[in-house]
């Protein structure tokens, strides 16, 4: 092969090397271009309107190869200060071919564009990508990030949903609303009442059922049940004293619609105090009023010489008490007076001991009939299948469906009393500072709901804000490249110069990225 055609393979980075160990340039190259790069800043100041030069001089580093073509362009805007020995007189001319000059000197020019090509190569483009890399993977974070607030924030809204619809409020108003709902109580306990009627056969069975077991013709058991199946939601006087009252006192519960401040509710109001005197003698003494005293400081209780003799016994019959002219009201409590006031004067649904005794007592039959159940499916609990021989007809009769149909009567009336917004209600009715638990509780869950939605947003503006930089850093790369393979080509083509027109090849370079 003729030596003229063997290509000269130059790996990119190792370039610069190169070029000095050729000894193409000198080592102290870096020491001249900056006298350079002064030069080119100052001549860049005082350039003629041209489009040539304006796109040379847009966004990019000035490198010798972009002076040539400067110089090209000034040759025809700076045509006419040129004299007939061939010399332009323009000082924009004279500037940039002086800088012309200096690159040229030492192949300063050549050392430069092969730094620019390392650094684009190595640094400046791998650093744009790396960026747009972590701004992708920003994105990636930030969406998986949106998801998680969308699952929590919609896990947030339907608790509050659903306590809002458990409890028949809209949620505006929170705390006015929780209040209206009270006066559904009445109409929720008469639904109970009217339903728990149908349990009547399972208390009938199980009270059947233990009479049997313990041999006795009465078994006092399931009284706050019994009472309410019979009876109805009749007040806790009633169930209390075995009679109605003669008058009832409502029991009101005292329900703020604002909280209440610790130092208000820890203030103690004496009330109008302006009468009471809390005068203190100077002398320490007590003031017994018309008391006499002797001076011997006793007190004079009269003469009790008296003998027993003198002493009759008076029944309280003879003793004329005149209460009414006196102006004392004696009034009488209990089953006597007939007054039903206080917990007295609540239903027995509506009363929290009595009402958890009932669901007791339900739960109790319910465990009755699932093990009634169990025995009379299992055919091997013979021994029990013996023992139930002299039970009563009531109970032999039973059948598997019988008992089932009980026991989904009793699931039935647990179902009703275990109801969330029944529950509620009560909460906030005997309890006052429930309500603001419970309002506080649902305009926590709204909040997570807002802190999510405004987290998302941000992180949605931040996603925008991302994809807007990567745009813009695309094009950057693209120009960057197509300008390195630019100036690559030129290296190739001016060490190709000195090897008498060899072909040279930068091997690893931007084609490798």
């Amino acid at each position: 092969m003729d030596e003229q055609n063997i290509p000269i393979d130059i790996n990119t980075n190792k370039l610069l090397d190169w070029l000095i160990s050729r000894r193409h340039v000198n080592k102290d190259w870096q020491e001249n271009i900056l006298k350079i790069r002064e030069k080119i800043n100052n001549a860049i100041q005082d350039m003629p309107a041209h489009e040539g030069i304006i796109k040379l001089l847009s966004g990019q580093h000035i490198n010798y190869f972009h002076c040539l073509k400067i110089v090209d362009i000034l040759k025809e805007t700076e045509a006419d200060s040129k004299n007939i020995f061939g010399r332009y007189g323009s000082q924009r001319m004279k500037d940039w071919q002086d800088i012309l000059s200096l690159y040229q000197k030492d192949n300063v020019y050549l050392a430069e564009a092969a730094q620019m090509v390392i650094r684009n190569i190595n640094y400046e483009i791998p650093g744009l990508r790396k960026q747009i890399a972590k701004l992708n993977q920003g994105q990636g974070e930030c969406e998986k990030k949106i998801k998680d607030y969308s699952k929590t924030e919609l896990s947030a809204q339907k608790e509050f949903d659903a306590t809002c619809q458990q409890l028949g409020i809209a949620g505006k108003n929170i705390k006015m609303e929780l209040l209206e709902q009270l006066k559904d109580l009445p109409e929720m306990f008469q639904r109970i009442t009217e339903k728990i009627k149908i349990i009547q056969p399972a208390i009938e069975s199980y009270t059947e059922f233990n009479k049997y077991l313990l041999g006795k013709s009465e078994v006092a058991l399931l009284n706050a049940l019994k009472f309410l199946v019979e009876n109805g939601n009749t007040t806790t006087y009633e169930y209390t004293y075995g009679q109605k009252p003669v008058q009832i006192e409502e029991f009101t519960p005292v329900i703020s619609e604002q909280k209440v401040s610790e130092s208000d509710a820890n203030e103690i109001d004496f009330g109008e105090n302006d009468d009471i005197d809390f005068e203190i003698n100077t002398d320490n003494s007590i003031d017994f009023g018309d008391v006499e005293v002797n001076e011997d400081q006793n007190i004079d209780w009269g003469n009790l010489d008296a003998s027993e003799d003198d002493f009759e016994m008076v029944s309280h019959e003879d003793v004329d008490f005149n209460l009414e002219e006196s102006g004392i009201v004696v009034e009488k409590t209990g089953i006597d007076g007939g007054i039903a006031r206080g917990e007295e004067a609540l239903t027995i649904l509506d009363n929290p001991k009595i009402s958890s005794q009932i669901v007791n007592d339900l739960v109790e039959i319910h465990a009755f009939l699932k093990m009634r159940m169990y025995e009379m499916v299992n055919d091997t609990n013979l021994l029990a299948m013996t023992q139930m021989q002299d039970a009563p007809t009531l109970l032999q009769m039973q059948t598997v469906e019988s008992v089932t149909a009980m026991d989904d009567c009793v699931n039935v009336v647990l179902d009703q009393l275990m109801n969330k917004k029944l529950l509620y209600l009560l909460n906030i009715k005997h309890s006052p500072r429930y309500a603001d638990t419970l309002a506080e509780s649902l305009k926590q869950k709204l909040s997570v709901v807002e802190r999510m939605k405004a987290n998302k947003k941000l992180l949605e503006e931040k996603i925008k804000n991302m994809r807007d930089e990567v745009r813009a850093i695309e094009p950057v790369i693209k120009v960057l490249i197509e300008k390195t393979k630019e100036l690559q080509k030129e290296i190739e083509n001016d060490i190709s110069k000195k090897y008498k027109g060899r072909p040279v090849h930068l091997v690893g370079g931007i084609n490798m990225l």
